[in-house]
């Protein structure tokens, strides 16, 4: 088999059946499997199909998205591996596109397409740098809103670079993460740590730690109605796992690289912005 695609509900069913819908309404002419695993805390949101195509793992407990991948990744069949989000909806060719990039660019360990929002916008998580302290900085202070095309203050965003270009990137996003199969089992997988966000940037950190290349292909696109699926504006649990996420990759990446001061500063900025939490789950 060549593509086993993984999708997480978590309270989505809705929107998990319009990306299982989807990628149906393609018909890819790679051979695929689709694996969706239920993580859902609401009986009304759990996820059935019967298509030979799809496989429901179900009452999973939610232990987080990278959990959920990596729960669906123990059960997949394809040579390459694809985690998509719950709340997107396959383009015509996208999938047939990616896996032929991969086959013909075996040092290829982790690729992402052209990812745009519902406002036709792309979702620049899909073309990233890894968020070093400057970086972040340029992002936070909006540098690179103000001068868009200046490489230096885009080291995050990407900005500069012609979204209609296949580019070698540091990170891809997890709603759109395609790998072989081989190597993902070679770094086992996403690391659990991450509850939600900042696996991704792990995992393709990993990639390119083993000597693979991170690569943003633009031919092919993903509508990603971003938000849906996390309603990160209203849920202070998930704001926390964003800035959380952003501790863990800091001290694991840079802890060791930057001054005592450098460090201190950026964790205090980022612990002002995440939400107290009082025994609220997601």
């Amino acid at each position: 088999m060549d593509l086993s695609i993984v999708i997480i509900n978590h309270n989505t069913r809705q929107l998990t059946e319009q990306a299982v819908q989807s990628i149906l309404d393609t018909k890819p002419q790679v051979t695929y499997e689709i694996i969706v695993v239920d993580n859902s805390n609401k009986d009304e949101e759990r996820f059935t199909c019967n298509h030979e195509f799809v496989t429901v793992i179900e009452y999973v407990e939610n232990k987080g998205f990278a959990h959920g991948c990596n729960t669906g990744a123990a059960v997949a069949k394809g040579e390459y591996l694809l985690f998509l989000n719950s709340d997107t909806i396959m383009q015509a060719h996208t999938l047939d596109a990616s896996v032929w990039y991969m086959q013909q660019n075996p040092q290829t360990g982790g690729l992402g397409v052209q990812v745009v929002l519902a406002d036709g916008e792309l979702d620049h998580a899909c073309k990233r740098g890894f968020p070093t302290p400057w970086n972040a900085f340029c992002y936070f202070a909006h540098l690179d809103k103000l001068f868009p095309k200046v490489p230096l203050f885009n080291g995050y965003r990407l900005g500069h670079l012609d979204r209609n270009t296949t580019h070698y990137v540091d990170a891809v996003t997890g709603a759109y993460l395609m790998m072989p199969t081989e190597l993902y089992k070679k770094l086992n997988g996403f690391d659990e740590t991450f509850f939600m966000y900042g696996e991704d940037l792990d995992l393709c950190w990993k990639i390119k730690a083993a000597g693979y290349q991170v690569i943003y292909y633009a031919p092919v696109t993903c509508l990603h109605l971003k938000g849906q699926s996390g309603k990160a504006a209203q849920n202070p649990v998930v704001k926390y796992h964003f800035y959380n996420a952003m501790l863990i990759f800091y001290d694991r990446y840079y802890q060791d690289k930057y001054p005592a001061w450098l460090t201190g500063a950026v964790k205090w900025a980022i612990r002002q912005r995440m939400p107290k939490l009082d025994g609220e789950t997601v």
